[in-house]
């Protein structure tokens, strides 16, 4: 256990972190799943919606800063192609 003032104040602020990046993280995967799902039923409509959804919020987790924007950028491009093969068959 901590015997300091100020390592104390550093668990408290680890424990508020690792809560919200555990949410970020939780929701990110939910996101990216949704338009997999969509995908997987062969709705064009239902996931150009829901891909439209997850560009909107990853691009905004990253002026967050929850993600890098080459990290974004690379989770939207490969659901974009997703959803793009989809339209295309």
């Amino acid at each position: 256990m901590a015997n300091h003032k100020s390592a104390e104040k550093r668990i408290r602020q680890t424990q508020k972190r690792e809560e919200r990046n555990r949410y970020y993280r939780t929701r990110i995967k939910n996101i990216a799943r949704n338009v997999r799902e969509a995908v997987a039923s062969n709705d064009v409509a239902k996931a150009s919606e829901a891909f439209k959804i997850a560009n909107k919020e990853i691009h905004s987790f990253v002026s967050k800063g929850i993600l890098k924007k080459n990290t974004a950028a690379r989770k939207v491009s490969r659901l974009n192609s997703l959803v793009k093969k989809l339209a295309k068959a």
